[in-house]
């Protein structure tokens, strides 16, 4: 097993490392990092087979890129920021892109070689602006997959959710879900049954979780949950959000609080904290786990280091090793 860990490059940091998964229990440990893809701004990537597909930027231009075992195979930039996020449909053989800057959602095809295709994009106008200074535009921050076969999108500028259709070739916008003012809607997830989603508020450090009916576009917000604590007076920007498999645990990644604020998700949705457990870093904006979802690895940006955790069955994260070094990381992904 191995991690891909990549982020931004404007220090150090020349691209993707991958580190060897070492171990069992609370003995594992990651070794030997090493420099797998040489590009710019590697900020969020997706792997499929010998493909792994990452955000780039290059002399001004922004975009995405197709690597296959460190070789450049196919790019698509354009002039200006490069996207945010990148979701993928290995089976179609899709990827999603939202670019935080420019605003515009993008549907990308791949082919049994790495060569990309745009299909199709749209642009979120900037009509309904939050109240935040860092509500300026419309900033989607995600774009991937509902349950039921759509895409989704999260616009922190927007404080909202928006729902699209997919036909092949063309986009359709289907509805909408509104977040409060100011909260800043940054990413999601979805039950295993696709009847309630997670959004979490980058803005406001919250998590709000929202009754959803696919079929008829119908939403209702149950509750609003703090991922920071009371007493936290300092800035803290909520980031990445995973639900676990079985749909029990809920976790969301504080940069500013640096940590990982781990929720039980009750019976009737409600939402109970169980853990609050430090990154031993800065500013974490993602964290991922292993197929199994017994280990997490947590990057941070700022301190240019990762953790290491073993995840317990009462959900909690338990550290196994600190301060595993790695440059400005923003993306972490478990592979084979």
């Amino acid at each position: 097993m191995h991690i891909l860990i990549g982020g931004y490059t404007k220090h150090e940091s020349a691209g993707i490392y991958q580190f060897d998964f070492i171990g069992s229990g609370d003995q594992a440990h990651l070794e030997q990092r090493r420099n797998v893809v040489e590009v710019g701004g590697p900020t969020y990537f997706q792997k499929d087979g010998q493909f792994i597909f990452t955000i780039k930027n290059e002399n001004g231009q922004g975009g995405i890129a197709a690597f296959a075992n460190g070789k450049l195979v196919s790019q698509l930039l354009h002039e200006g920021p490069s996207p945010a996020y990148i979701g993928i449909n290995k089976e179609k053989k899709l990827l999603y892109t939202a670019n935080y800057h420019t605003g515009v959602l993008a549907v990308i095809s791949y082919d049994d070689q790495g060569q990309l295709t745009l299909l199709d994009q749209v642009k979120h106008e900037n009509k309904a602006l939050g109240p935040r200074p860092e509500q300026a535009g419309a900033h989607p921050h995600y774009f991937d997959e509902t349950p039921g076969g759509h895409l989704v999108s999260c616009d922190l500028g927007q404080d909202r959710v928006d729902f699209y259709g997919f036909d092949g070739q063309k986009l359709t916008h289907l509805a909408s879900y509104q977040n409060e003012d100011g909260f800043g809607s940054r990413h999601l997830a979805f039950s295993p049954d696709g009847k309630y989603f997670y959004v979490a508020g980058e803005l406001s450090s919250q998590v709000n979780v929202v009754k959803f009916d696919e079929e008829n576009w119908m939403f209702q917000s149950l509750a609003t949950y703090s991922t920071i604590p009371e007493s936290w007076d300092q800035h803290n920007g909520a980031a990445a959000i995973r639900l676990s498999s079985d749909g029990k645990f809920l976790y969301v990644s504080n940069r500013g609080h640096d940590s990982i604020a781990v929720f039980a998700v009750l019976p009737d949705q409600a939402l109970k904290l169980v853990q609050r457990v430090s990154t031993f870093g800065e500013f974490p904006r993602d964290f991922n786990w292993d197929a199994k979802e017994k280990y997490v690895v947590a990057a941070n940006q700022n301190s240019n280091n990762a953790t290491l955790y073993q995840r317990q069955s009462d959900g909690t994260l338990t550290p196994l090793e600190k301060n595993i070094a790695v440059p400005e990381g923003t993306r972490v992904l478990f592979t084979d």
